[in-house]
């Protein structure tokens, strides 16, 4: 009985030793400068390039895509979050009547994150397409938590329904 406590005690202790001694034969065979310092590098395709796409869409032609019709039922993902009624209120997100062709931000009874605020931009056609299409991407360091749209008739159509609900809504061009 006495020898088999002394092999697992054996055996114990000769895996600690191999576990730290790998760990310090590692730190010897590939010895690394303390002061290293590195720096990420985000590749252009993300963000830039979904900006640039979005921007160079043919406006007219994205927008005969879709409908107010369509536009109305998709909302129903927004609805959880923002209204869309003249006399609506805030919720979790602004309300969104006269949303288009307004400034980003400019909801005065809303707290909008920094970045939605100092983005200086006007809700266009082109602005709304890429924000729809992945808000997180379009105006970095936002708060709003959608996904986004990635069907283009359904990103075509809540423009559309959003550009109908307005006091002055905007002749498509």
């Amino acid at each position: 009985m006495g020898f088999e406590i002394n092999k697992i005690i054996a055996a114990v202790l000769i895996t600690i030793l191999v576990v730290f001694g790998i760990g310090k034969v590692s730190d010897i065979i590939f010895k690394t400068e303390s002061n290293v310092v590195a720096y990420k590098v985000e590749a252009q395709t993300n963000s830039t390039a979904t900006q640039a796409k979005a921007q160079n869409v043919d406006i007219s032609s994205f927008l005969a895509l879709g409908n107010v019709d369509h536009g109305k039922k998709v909302f129903k993902k927004c609805a959880a979050c923002h209204t869309v009624s003249k006399d609506g209120k805030n919720k979790i997100g602004p309300k969104l009547w006269n949303a288009m062709f307004r400034p980003v931000a400019s909801v005065t009874d809303y707290k909008y994150s920094k970045s939605l605020s100092n983005y200086k931009k006007e809700w266009t056609w082109e602005e709304m397409n890429g924000f729809l299409t992945k808000p997180s991407k379009w105006i970095k360091g936002n708060k709003m938590g959608f996904a986004g749209l990635k069907d283009e008739k359904d990103r075509s159509s809540v423009i559309l329904y959003l550009n109908q609900n307005s006091d002055n809504p905007k002749t498509l061009p």
